[in-house]
């Protein structure tokens, strides 16, 4: 029996379910939540979190930061470096909800739409906390 791919699953489905490993969405996304992507509706928007495929054929789950006329400008939540040139033939899907402890999480709620607009509007701001946090350890 072959493995799908995400996209296959998206296209078959409409939605993938998976395990996340990482912790670059943290503190949104925590290590093993579960996650559920739906197929996009373009055009995406700002603090929506695509899921794409960079050129080297890895999975990326980031935030959209900013929108330019061709592409997208993502990070991580608890990453620094921006990553340019996502374009819609990148992406495979949207985050929707997350799953942790059996409980249906929207990132869409009022509480995560705040959390999206402080985190990603003070950029320079996580920056330095996330700079301290790391000197921290």
């Amino acid at each position: 029996m072959s493995k799908k791919t995400f996209e296959e699953v998206i296209e078959e489905k409409g939605e993938l379910i998976y395990t996340n490993l990482g912790d670059s969405m943290y503190p949104l996304i925590k290590d093993r939540d579960l996650l559920v992507i739906k197929r996009p509706s373009f055009p995406l928007h700002r603090l929506d979190i695509p899921l794409y495929k960079r050129e080297n054929g890895q999975y990326v789950l980031h935030r959209i930061i900013k929108i330019r006329e061709h592409d997208y400008i993502i990070c991580g939540d608890n990453r620094t470096n921006k990553e340019y040139g996502i374009t819609e033939e990148n992406v495979i899907g949207v985050l929707t909800h997350i799953i942790r402890n059996g409980r249906k999480i929207s990132v869409y709620s009022l509480q995560k739409k705040l959390y999206a607009h402080l985190w990603s509007d003070v950029f320079l701001f996580r920056r330095g906390v996330l700079y301290l946090k790391r000197k921290l350890r």
